[in-house]
């Protein structure tokens, strides 16, 4: 049984090891620079800068989606960014992906939104050929980071 929740404060300690987690997988763990009290002051708040999803497969934690509402020049609209999706990797293939990206499109729903935008390394072919069959349209775009602290 899979369950997809909203999460909360409560859940700062999963979110974070989830964060780390998909870090990790990727072999990224030195770019993540925030902490349990840098998330707990962004997303848990009257004004959350970020929501999060948590997925629990048979009661377990099996992973998450991040995500942040962002408005379009261009459209005129709002639409959700998607930040990370993540399943932990003994609960891949039990369609906890497709459960997660799901209840995004109903959140998008309930608030009038018709977009949902978010990004994927060219290279990541499996999550591609994912995303493809849910019906997401693959636009290739270069991507400019600019670190103005230096």
């Amino acid at each position: 049984m899979i369950s997809i929740i909203r999460a909360t404060k409560d859940d700062i300690d999963v979110l974070y090891d989830l964060i780390l987690g998909i870090a990790k997988h990727h072999g990224q763990e030195h770019y993540v620079l925030t902490d349990k009290n840098e998330l707990m002051k962004s997303g848990f708040t009257d004004t959350p800068k970020f929501e999060a999803l948590i997925a629990k497969y048979e009661g377990k934690v099996s992973g998450y989606l991040t995500f942040t509402w962002n408005y379009s020049i261009w459209m005129g609209e709002d639409y959700m960014n998607i930040d990370d999706v993540y399943i932990l990797d003994e609960y891949r293939g039990k369609k906890i992906g497709q459960h997660l990206m799901q209840k995004a499109k109903v959140l998008c729903e309930e608030r009038n939104i018709g977009m949902i935008r978010w990004e994927v390394e060219k290279d990541n072919l499996g999550a591609i050929k994912f995303y493809e069959q849910l019906g997401a349209k693959l636009k290739t775009k270069g991507i400019f980071k600019w670190s103005v602290n230096q």
